[in-house]
């Protein structure tokens, strides 16, 4: 595993956005970007197992969350911003690229597929789609706007293994992992999740109704992978039916989950690198 920073240019200011890169430096590119309140510390063993097959991994911190820098305006917590972010490392890559996204980070991943001349080859949507329910959206709001401290790294695991349950089955050392790279030190002691709690404010300001993404699923014309989460509250079964009888979506599952599948079982792993190959 690597670590690479860049500067981007975001309104009037620039920022540094940071990621962990994993595999060869010639190796075929693929992006991972995380959800709302994660980073890309997430994808570290979908990543480890992508690099093994010879592809370039690139799994960012969006702006406000891990490495990446905070954002001096609230307001500019916005996937618009985030993508803004993400295309500075497009354009350094310049070239092909295969993206894997998560909730937001598939949000991302449909606005660039949605542009004129993007590069992504295939996209993987990770339990997001073309609508997001607002029952599922008001839940994400009550939690998204705290601004939460614990005593120690314990404490903030045993949040973590509540608030994400629907992740699935995880192992006491994928939950330990989690909470390790989650983990941002308080000066006055203690810790706090790695982001800014500002990320909050837009989405709880915009949490009224469901949140239509269909006119960007329209212009996506890319082969599409899309995992599903069978319990899952953001992306349901009919949305995920809809989105699956177009040409060149595969449409998979994932038993015993909700939103969103973690990606790091070996069933879920295996998926998504035969998508991919």
């Amino acid at each position: 595993m690597r670590r690479g920073r860049l500067h981007y240019l975001l309104g009037a200011a620039f920022f540094e956005l940071a990621w962990t890169e994993w595999g060869p430096e010639n190796g075929a590119p693929v992006i991972c970007v995380h959800g709302l309140t994660r980073n890309g510390r997430d994808f570290d063993v979908l990543a480890r197992a992508l690099a093994d097959t010879g592809r370039r991994v690139f799994c960012p911190d969006l702006p406000g969350r891990g490495e990446s820098q905070w954002l001096a305006d609230a307001r500019m917590y916005a996937p618009p911003a985030y993508v803004t972010a993400l295309a500075h490392l497009l354009a350094r890559l310049d070239g092909p690229v295969d993206w894997v996204g998560t909730s937001l980070g598939g949000i991302c991943g449909m606005m660039v597929a949605a542009a004129e001349g993007h590069p992504i080859r295939r996209l993987v949507l990770n339990d997001i789609g073309s609508r997001v329910p607002e029952a599922a959206v008001a839940r994400i709001a009550t939690y998204v706007q705290q601004d939460l401290r614990f005593d120690d790294l314990a404490g903030l695991e045993a949040h973590l293994r509540e608030v994400h349950a629907p992740f699935g089955a995880l192992s006491d050392a994928d939950w330990h992992h989690m909470a390790e790279t989650s983990a941002r030190p308080l000066r006055d002691g203690g810790i706090a999740p790695h982001y800014d709690p500002a990320i909050g404010l837009p989405f709880a300001q915009a949490a009224q109704g469901p949140v239509e993404l269909g006119a960007l699923w329209d212009r996506v014309a890319v082969p599409v992978l899309l995992l599903r989460g069978a319990e899952s509250d953001v992306l349901d079964a009919s949305t995920a039916a809809e989105m699956a009888r177009r040409p060149g979506v595969q449409l998979v599952e994932i038993p015993d989950t909700g939103h969103a599948p973690a990606l790091v079982g070996a069933a879920q792993v295996a998926r998504v690198l035969a998508f991919l190959a």
